[in-house]
């Protein structure tokens, strides 16, 4: 049986930010700002189109029993829709500072996944169930470390309040949508290790003086809410 994989993140030395870009799409459009809005995201979630994820599962480099989790794809319904999106705490025995959808691992007492995600939400950054609309579904994504996510997209009410919990999240803050579902913002990274040649997709985002890299999962997730706009 092959030995797993370390993970990128406890590589000695490594740095996702710093390593080469190979590419970056700029052959292939952004998301029309009409697909953005919020009825145009009902519409799309009540009658999906034929669509295929182009990010479907990593390399696995944990030696673990596969665990059901949930994310949030919070879109904020602002005058331009931006996307919700954490920061982890470095203590975090899982993608420790890095930047992530509230989310987490399935309870026994979570009614579907749908639950899952508003509750994790609640928990991760105070966002009460009461100021979202569950929108649908995305493709699972089955991580390196064996979560088999379920991506939750939904609208949030900008009337929002958000009281981060400070043992899991470091910051939380927003992305303009339309800047994530554009694919010249999309670069590709490749870095081989043990071996091993691995791929991912980065998204930086200049947050004011905070540089918001977003980059594994995360970033792997948001071209497949892409892939399924632009179907």
């Amino acid at each position: 049986m092959a030995q797993p994989l370390t993970p990128l993140s406890k590589l000695p030395n490594f740095d996702p930010e710093r390593v080469p870009v190979i590419g970056v799409d700029h052959h292939l459009p952004a998301v029309p700002a009409a697909r953005l809005s919020a009825q145009a995201l009902r519409q799309r979630f009540a009658q999906p189109p034929a669509w295929q994820p182009e990010v479907v599962r990593e390399r696995k480099f944990a030696q673990r029993e596969p665990a059901l989790a949930s994310v949030l794809v919070g879109i904020v319904m602002r005058d331009a829709p931006t996307l919700l999106l954490t920061q982890r705490t470095a203590h975090l025995s899982t993608h420790s500072g890095q930047i992530a959808f509230p989310g987490g691992k399935v309870d026994p007492e979570d009614a579907d996944a749908a639950a899952t995600a508003l509750r994790e939400a609640q928990e991760e950054v105070g966002l009460e169930p009461r100021h979202v609309e569950v929108l649908g579904s995305l493709s699972e994504y089955v991580t390196g470390t064996s979560f088999i996510v379920t991506p939750i997209v939904a609208l949030v009410d900008p009337a929002h309040e958000l009281v981060p919990n400070p043992n899991e999240v470091a910051a939380a803050f927003e992305v303009p949508l339309s800047f994530l579902m554009d694919p010249r913002h999309h670069r590709r990274h490749a870095f081989e290790a043990e071996g091993v040649r691995r791929e991912w997709f980065s998204m930086p985002y200049q947050d004011g003086a905070a540089q918001r890299f977003i980059w594994g999962a995360t970033a792997g997730m948001l071209r497949n809410f892409y892939r399924f706009l632009m179907a």
